[in-house]
């Protein structure tokens, strides 16, 4: 018995002395990574099973090194068996995972529609000319019980003016409407609009396209997606908080 206890302590002071060695070895990568990227956050650094490889997460995209950071791998590793990208699988966790905090976004600079009971929540970062963003509009006709906060993110060429005119116009959200919805162009006006800290607010978040919804629980949906999926959302979200 007292043998037996002896060897499950030295088991367990092995194990400990082991993950010590491999947490140094993480942390002297980790600043042999970030010495390439010194403006750039390290979200995770993790080990593979393959190859030795660690997979490296900057700015919400994967690549690859050795153990010594020697050699920076881009591109997609696939399993042969089942011809499945791992690479695409993990983004897509990734991309599952994400947050982004609603108090952090710049709500008082949204186009704001408030739809029946106006209990869900749903922000849209939106470029006027993004024929996907037409789309959407289209889908969210159909949305009722929500309170839309649509941030104009004009980052296409020839967006910029058109966000300014739906931004000085009268009724902002009449003319979103109408651009949107019935492709009325806005009369060109001038006035002071929040678009530079609008951009901003996106560049923080990494905002990268248009369509990007947010839901009420900070989950993050990149791209046009269906009626039923953003209901499905807004209801998750909603309960989640």
């Amino acid at each position: 018995m007292s043998l037996s206890f002896r060897s499950f302590r030295f088991l367990g002071l092995l194990g400990c002395f082991l993950a010590g060695i491999v947490l140094a070895e993480e942390t002297d990568l980790k600043k042999a990574i970030q010495a390439h990227f010194p403006e750039s956050e390290i979200e995770s650094l993790t080990q593979t099973p393959f190859l030795g490889l660690y997979e490296v997460v900057i700015g919400g995209e994967i690549f690859y090194t050795d153990e010594k950071a020697n050699y920076f791998f881009m591109g997609h590793i696939v399993d042969t068996k089942t011809r499945v990208s791992l690479t695409s699988e993990r983004m897509q966790q990734i991309r599952d995972a994400r947050r982004i905090a609603i108090d952090s976004l710049p709500l008082e600079h949204a186009i704001k529609a408030v739809k029946g009971n106006g209990k869900r929540t749903l922000i849209v970062y939106s470029d006027p000319n993004c024929p996907y963003c037409k789309r959407l509009e289209k889908e969210l006709v159909n949305v009722t019980d929500v309170t839309i906060y649509t941030l104009l993110y004009p980052i296409l060429n020839g967006s910029a003016a058109t966000a300014k005119a739906i931004w000085c116009a009268e009724d902002r959200l009449k003319a979103w409407d109408d651009f949107m919805l019935r492709a009325t162009v806005p009369a060109a006006k001038d006035c002071e609009t929040p678009m530079q800290t609008l951009l901003q607010s996106g560049q923080q978040h990494r905002v990268t396209g248009t369509p990007t919804l947010i839901f009420a629980d900070g989950s993050v949906v990149s791209g046009l997606i269906p009626l039923a999926e953003i209901e499905k959302r807004l209801n998750q979200a909603t309960a989640g908080k």
